[in-house]
Parts: C-alpha cells; structure tokens; sequence
C-alpha cells in the first residue's frame, strides 16, 4: 500500500439523501470501493434541505457542531450531522446551517431559479468541512472535491489552512462535471473569500463579473490532480487544466471508474512528494 492511505471525499451530492444524479451516483459508491481496496475514508455533503433527516437518521454530532464562521460580517453558526449507509458500512457527514440549507433546496428552488447566494453557501461549505476534519484529528493523504459546493475547498487547503497538521500534507483532486451553474459570483466574491492566510495574488482568476467557471479554474489553480468526471464538460475549463501541467485522468467509462481514480490518487501523491 502506498501512503496515500487515507481519502476525504468533499461531495456535493449521495445518493439516497438526494435523487439519483451522475454525482449523487458517484458520491454513492465511489467512496465505498475506495474503502473496499482498503483506503481509510471519510465523506461530507452538503444537508440540503430536502433530505429528510428523520426517514435516513441524520443526528446531530454535539461535540462537533458550535463553532462560528464568519461569512461576509455575518456569524453562520456550524452544526454538523452524520448518518450511516450501513449497506456500505460508510460514515457520511452533513454540514448544516439555518441560513444556507434548512428549508432550501439544492443548487435552485422550487422555480428552478439559481439561489443568489449560492457561492456563498460555498464558501461556508468548505469551510465547515475543513474545519470538522481538523476536530477530528485526521489527516486525509488525498482530498477528493466533487462539484460547484466543493470549489472553494482547494483554496482553502493550500492557502488559509496549509500550517494545520491535517492539512499539511493533503493532495487535492478536484473532479470536473457538466456544467452546474449559469449565474455570476457576487461581485464581492473575493471580499467573502478572504480569510488568514488567503493573499490578494491568490485570488486573481477572480473578478466582480466571474462566474462558476472561473470558480472551477480556481479549484484547478490549487489542486494537484483533475479528473474530467462527465463526458461533456465545458472546454474552456477542461483547456485551462491541461494548460496548467497538473496531472489529468480523463474521462473514464463507469466501469473503469473507481480502478482509475484509484490509481490515480496513488500517481497524484507520487508526483508530489518532495
């Protein structure tokens, strides 16, 4: 077994919590194959506010949850909740918050109207992720980011929080869909970004017209590896990947699927070793 033995898994999307989708399909049995080749894993979503906690026994995990974070002067209070697909014998994490998720549904509402605040959401996603492993005590060899929900985390891993043991040596993945999103970023995207250790530099693919494209080519600026993960991606993502010399898995059919990802974990900490 190589080193890279423990997987994090920042997922936008499982199924059953959410209908059946390429991600959701993906966030399902992806993090269970990688834990049946023996990897130690552990997988966050989103608590959107259409999974119903009481049919798939959500609880609140009170020694995680309490934390503050502080998204545009605003306090977001953090609660995480975990259930179990005991099926896969697989731990999945939510992070929730009263603002972002209860009561709304995923990317848009019930009009099909893109939530306006959604990089917003994002941005406390990521966060709330990160800040739960660093409580854990863990320390993922390989981080594996799946969707728009999952864009900001790169940033944050290599930057904001790149001093906490957790973090210190992390890979990132970050796996690229058909496009989700039509909406522009708030103008004062780079202003909700800011956090200790997030330099102006760092936020330069940014400006106050981007959209969720420019958010992707971000996550790719602070990953080590991309996977093109639907057969129809937007090129001009895709483009600026392969122009960055990171290491690329193209796309794969689903059967090659999880071997490939894999494989390619192993190649991704590999490369990056100093």
């Amino acid at each position: 077994m190589t080193k890279a033995n423990k997987v994090l898994f920042i997922t936008q999307e499982i199924t059953p919590y959410v209908p059946e989708s390429e991600m959701s399909s993906i966030g399902r049995n992806l993090p269970q194959a990688i834990q049946e080749k023996g990897r130690e894993i552990r997988t966050f979503m989103p608590k959107w506010g259409n999974i119903n906690e009481r049919r798939n026994q959500l609880h609140e995990v009170i020694r995680l949850s309490g934390m503050n974070l502080i998204i545009d002067d605003t306090d977001h209070p953090l609660i995480i909740k975990v259930a179990s697909i005991q099926s896969a014998r697989m731990q999945v994490y939510f992070i929730d918050n009263d603002d972002y998720f209860q009561n709304r549904l995923q990317a848009v509402d019930e009009n099909g109207v893109e939530y306006s605040d959604n990089d917003s959401r994002a941005i406390f996603y990521a966060r709330g992720v990160l800040e739960t492993v660093k409580k854990l005590r863990w320390c993922p060899d390989i981080i594996h980011c799946h969707g728009w929900m999952s864009a900001i985390a790169p940033l944050y891993i290599k930057e904001a929080f790149k001093d906490e043991p957790s973090f210190r040596d992390s890979k990132v993945v970050f796996s690229i869909y058909e496009d989700e999103l039509k909406n522009k970023l708030s103008e004062d995207i780079k202003a909700k970004l800011q956090l200790k250790g997030i330099k102006k530099d760092d936020l330069k693919i940014l400006n106050d017209a981007s959209n969720y494209s420019d958010l992707y080519k971000l996550a790719i600026d602070y990953s080590d590896g991309i996977i093109q993960n639907s057969p129809n991606v937007n090129e001009e993502v895709m483009e600026y990947a392969r122009q960055s010399n990171k290491l690329i898995l193209d796309y794969q059919s689903p059967e090659n699927y999880t071997d490939a990802c894999n494989q390619f974990y192993d190649q991704v900490w590999e490369a990056n070793q100093k």
